[in-house]
């Protein structure tokens, strides 16, 4: 029978629930443990799917083509689960399913209520995810207090009366503040924040306090005592360089002993081996050399649009014992300035999916820019769909050539939208979503990296390439290197007499995790560390040889 470890958060949102949860199910994996982890979002959207990046961050995509929350994206980084649509519900989710019920006449007349059907709802939801697993780790969104998370918090509240105390374990994730002008940590905070939880009937046994520095034990005992929690599970949760850190200071702080003597695992698990993700961390915190990435999008201002994709470039950098730099680079501002300038200096550029109109001609610009300078190239969805529009007008010679998400009236639709979506007006749930297979021609940059004739990636796109361009875009150099099986969609193109210069139309981001980077990322930043070698190499070569009198 499966164990149930549910992460809840107080006094302010942004506190890392979700990585505090995954770094728990990595320390639980390292002992031996099969996990699984989900996550409740008390918002009324059906998924995430509609929602602005700006306002929450990235869509993570599963290979069951669920558009899930970006937490879902750090569970399967840090842990081997393999995650579903079942791994991620929302309360408009739960609410439409309750609703349909109710319109069959499931309910035999009965009224419906929060309590028992929206919670045996998401009991339901918990029970779906709890096969072939030892521990389920739910993380409940939002904060205590907030009136749209209680039915989430009855409903732990009740999994744990039913499966008894030594089956269940509530992990709250709180703060504790630096006052600065009192120079001082202040408990306050999480005293209320626990009081809130306990009382709807919850009692945490673990907090993990969030804090910018390390607890003094006089405090723990003090937090310990106002909420009736062994001071042994008062935690320090402080601030560290890299996310992946958690698990080795959640180690440190014996977590993982405390769930296990809580949840009576000791037979079942076994003694921890964090072996080679502290090897991944020495990596990660003594690199060799670094490599400088120009990041041309849309969204930003706000990190998390892109998280995965941040990782990604980090795990691709790791493979080779280097440092990545990131600079984020606003599409309109490429558009609008001397993309030159802009872009000089960088080892390497990329740019990432999105919607909509905006930015789209300093992607091109910068696009050009690459392939010009014959600067390492990677684009992903929009960023392949660019790369195609910049080759079609600039190499080619189709003038205004688009995609018509873009430009309707373009004459040239080297990208439309996706044949099967024709009269679909709807936006949630009705792209090309999840794993598709591809296969990969020889002698290409993709077949290189991947080390394989055929591959799955996960996708989330409307548009697609239009092949009756084909013979015009590949007669001029433009190399179609993957494409479904049945040879329905293109998925990868490439330049072949460029360093490195590969689009895809899938997100090879949701499949990198740290310990096994992305062989499409791993290639690239390679690829990206040699323009830096060449390009820091020129200067030094003309200078010795003026040197020499050559």
């Amino acid at each position: 029978m499966a164990k149930y470890i549910f992460v809840t958060g107080g006094v302010v949102s942004s506190l890392g629930k979700g990585i505090a949860a995954a770094s728990i199910g990595c320390l639980m994996e390292s002992r031996g443990l099969r996990v699984t982890l989900q996550k409740f979002d008390p918002y009324l959207n059906v998924d995430p799917g509609t929602m602005s990046p700006f306002q929450h961050g990235e869509v993570f995509v599963t290979d069951d083509g669920a558009e899930t929350d970006l937490d879902l994206g750090h569970y399967e980084r840090f842990t081997h689960a393999k995650l579903t649509q079942s791994n991620n519900l929302t309360s408009g989710r739960i609410y439409e399913q309750i609703i349909s019920r109710e319109r069959r006449g499931d309910y035999l007349g009965k009224t419906v209520q929060v309590i028992p059907h929206v919670t045996n709802e998401i009991k339901a939801g918990v029970r779906k995810v709890s096969e072939e697993v030892d521990i389920v780790i739910v993380e409940i969104g939002g904060t205590v207090g907030d009136i749209e998370s209680l039915p989430f918090l009855e409903a732990i509240r009740q999994i744990r009366h039913e499966k008894g105390k030594h089956n269940c374990i509530f992990v709250h994730v709180t703060l504790v503040p630096w006052i600065a002008a009192a120079q001082e940590l202040k408990t306050k905070p999480t005293q209320h924040s626990v009081k809130e939880l306990r009382a709807i009937g919850i009692q945490p046994d673990i907090l993990l306090c969030r804090s910018e520095r390390p607890l003094p034990k006089d405090m723990k005992d003090k937090i310990a005592l106002f909420c009736d929690v062994d001071p042994d599970a008062v935690i320090t949760a402080s601030d560290v360089r890299s996310v992946y850190e958690v698990p080795r200071v959640f180690a440190a702080e014996k977590v993982d002993e405390i769930i296990i003597r809580h949840l009576d695992l000791e037979k079942q698990a076994g003694p921890r081996d964090l072996t080679r993700w502290n090897a991944m961390l020495e990596r990660l915190h003594h690199p060799d050399d670094k490599v400088s990435i120009g990041l041309v999008g849309k969204y930003v201002e706000y990190e998390d649009s892109y998280k995965s994709l941040k990782e990604a470039l980090v795990h691709g950098a790791l493979a080779h014992n280097l440092e990545v730099e990131i600079s984020w680079i606003e599409a309109e501002g490429v558009e609008n300035g001397d993309a030159e300038s802009q872009l000089e200096g960088y080892d390497g550029i990329l740019v990432p999916g999105g919607f909509g109109k905006r930015g789209i001609e300093g992607m091109i610009r910068a696009i050009q820019f690459a392939r010009e300078q014959r600067v390492p190239y990677f684009g992903i969805c929009l960023g392949m769909q660019t790369m195609v529009v910049e080759y079609a007008r600039n190499v080619c010679g189709l003038e205004r050539a688009n995609s018509s998400e873009f430009d309707q009236g373009t004459p040239h639709r080297v990208i439309y939208k996706l044949r099967e979506l024709k009269g679909v007006d709807e936006l949630g749930g009705t792209m090309r979503l999840g794993a598709w297979d591809c296969v990969l021609a020889e002698n290409s940059f993709a077949r290189q990296a991947y080390g394989a004739p055929e591959i799955s990636e996960r996708h989330r796109h409307r548009y697609e390439f239009n092949r009756e361009y084909e013979p015009v875009l590949t007669g001029a150099g433009l190399r179609i290197t993957g494409q479904t099986p049945d040879g329905t969609y293109v998925e990868i193109c490439e330049i072949g007499d460029h360093p490195w210069f590969l689009g895809c139309q899938f997100h090879p981001e949701f499949k990198s995790k740290p310990l096994e980077p992305h062989p499409l990322f791993r290639a690239f930043i390679a690829a990206s560390y040699e323009h830096r070698k060449r390009r820091l190499a020129g200067p030094l070569l003309r200078s010795l040889q003026y040197a020499s009198g050559d």
